[in-house]
């Protein structure tokens, strides 16, 4: 794709004309809307916006029906849950909690700073059918129309990067750079596990040891041990403990 394609410099100016007003009242028919719709139809790409303090969502795009089936006035927090796969909700549980935290200290604290997310998750479509799809929040304090932490959500179908397909993205902090079109790069910047590696993760976490593991999992010590020196290697991680510890300070454990 070319940069016309994905130009987030629009999603910019989306924020800039209609965050003065909580997102509310959009006339589609506006030329940033026609414009943003035209590129998100290009790239795959849904969203999203509203305030997190009430989590409401205060406008969807209308891409939002062409990828999933779903209009946009009934998209809101629990149809968002109720599509996304059950592993990854399971995945994503500590995140959601760092950023229940996050967003409530921005609140109390009139914190300033703009914080990025991003994250992969399986989102289930009219059919049935699930497709794996790159999400990006851009959160920041505002106080107008009135004060609140205001989001815009970016979700892009990434189904053609294969490599992922099973694995787990994961990013919550104050890098911009991290909210760009979702190419190979940034897919892959951070820590990104099969669903047998986070398993692993998981369960040394929890303490267990290379043969309780073996155990519980039904494979050899060997098996256990080989997986353990990949997502070290993966992660460019000396030890087991700075990669864990790592993984809890970004919310993917």
């Amino acid at each position: 794709m070319d940069s016309e394609n994905h130009n987030y410099n629009l999603f910019f100016k989306f924020i800039e004309a209609y965050s003065p007003i909580g997102f509310k009242g959009i006339n589609r028919n506006d030329s940033v809307i026609k414009e943003l719709e035209e590129m998100m139809e290009r790239n795959k790409q849904f969203i999203y916006a509203g305030d997190l303090i009430n989590m409401e969502i205060a406008f969807t795009s209308k891409s939002c029906y062409t990828l999933l089936g779903i209009p946009p006035e009934e998209l809101n927090p629990l149809k968002i849950f109720s599509i996304t796969h059950p592993d990854d909700l399971q995945h994503h549980a500590v995140m959601r909690g760092r950023l229940i935290k996050l967003v409530s200290e921005m609140y109390i604290q009139g914190k300033e700073d703009v914080v990025i997310l991003s994250t992969n998750l399986r989102i289930q479509n009219h059919e049935g059918t699930y497709t794996n799809y790159f999400m990006q929040g851009y959160l920041w304090y505002c106080q107008i129309p009135y004060t609140t932490v205001s989001c815009l959500f970016v979700n892009t179908d990434i189904s053609w990067f294969k490599e992922i397909k099973y694995g787990y993205n994961n990013y919550l902090g104050t890098d911009i750079t991290y909210f760009r079109f979702p190419d190979e790069k940034l897919i892959m910047t951070g820590n990104v596990f099969s669903d047998r590696e986070f398993e692993i993760l998981k369960l040394i976490e929890a303490g267990l040891k290379s043969e309780e593991i073996a155990d519980k999992l039904f494979l050899s010590i060997h098996t256990i041990n080989t997986h353990r020196r990949r997502i070290l290697k993966k992660t460019g991680n000396s030890t087991m403990f700075e990669l864990l510890h790592e993984l809890k300070e970004k919310g993917a454990l």
